[in-house]
């Protein structure tokens, strides 16, 4: 049977993010999203993360404005973010009405996927977030955030991943943000959480060590 796969592109996010602090003006995005809305993607992460810190503290941008202008620009593309669970896009947990309504505007605005994270992958703080997500008929994408550890195992993965599952999530990511993986701990890794749930699975590494693209070949193979 012939596999299909899909790709997110981050180059909106994480991208200059990862490599200029986030410091990537709405003004500077724009002329290229024409030509990445043809592409294909299956969806392209464009928001949250640091970006909505970012262009209020130093690009003096309004972020909500930078959200409707990129949906604006990107019509043929899903639009996907990075949230941060009951931490939304700050460096504390908010309330649980906070987090409701900041992702029913983030909806309106023009999100379609919200790829969730909790640093310590405490999924009662994703909870309310993919509730809300949810509600407003979006894509939930439950997130593992991939560290290695005596308790970070492929087994504690595969049941954090279950519980996504039972949570109501659409998609499960890999969020491999300080490029950890190896290509063989990625292969065993995805194999156990396709075998394991039924959710499709998706993969986010940095390369770090010079190995992604290795690693996502493995995700593939698997």
């Amino acid at each position: 049977m012939t596999k299909k796969i899909f790709v997110t592109d981050t180059i909106l996010r994480d991208a200059h993010q990862s490599l200029l602090a986030t410091r990537m003006r709405t003004e500077d995005m724009l002329p290229i999203c024409d030509k990445l809305d043809k592409v294909g993607y299956w969806s392209l992460e464009m928001w949250g993360g640091a970006t909505f810190d970012a262009c209020v503290r130093f690009l003096k941008e309004d972020p909500w404005e930078r959200l409707r202008q990129l949906r604006a620009a990107l019509p043929n593309t899903r639009l996907q973010m990075l949230l941060r669970g009951q931490n939304l896009l700050g460096y504390r947990h908010y309330s649980d009405d906070v987090v409701k309504a900041f992702v029913a505007k983030a909806a309106v605005n023009g999100i379609d996927v919200f790829r969730i994270f909790d640093a310590m992958n405490d999924v009662r703080n994703l909870r309310v977030a993919i509730e809300a997500v949810k509600a407003a008929g979006k894509h939930a994408q439950g997130t593992i955030a991939y560290t290695t550890s005596p308790v970070h195992t492929i087994e504690a993965f595969v049941a954090q991943a279950r519980q996504m599952e039972a949570m109501g999530c659409d998609s499960v990511a890999i969020k491999d943000m300080a490029g950890l993986l190896t290509p063989y701990a990625t292969g065993e890794l995805v194999r156990a959480l396709k075998a394991e749930q039924s959710l499709p699975v998706f993969i986010h590494s940095h390369d770090t060590a010079g190995l992604a693209a290795m690693c996502q070949l493995k995700a593939i193979e698997r």
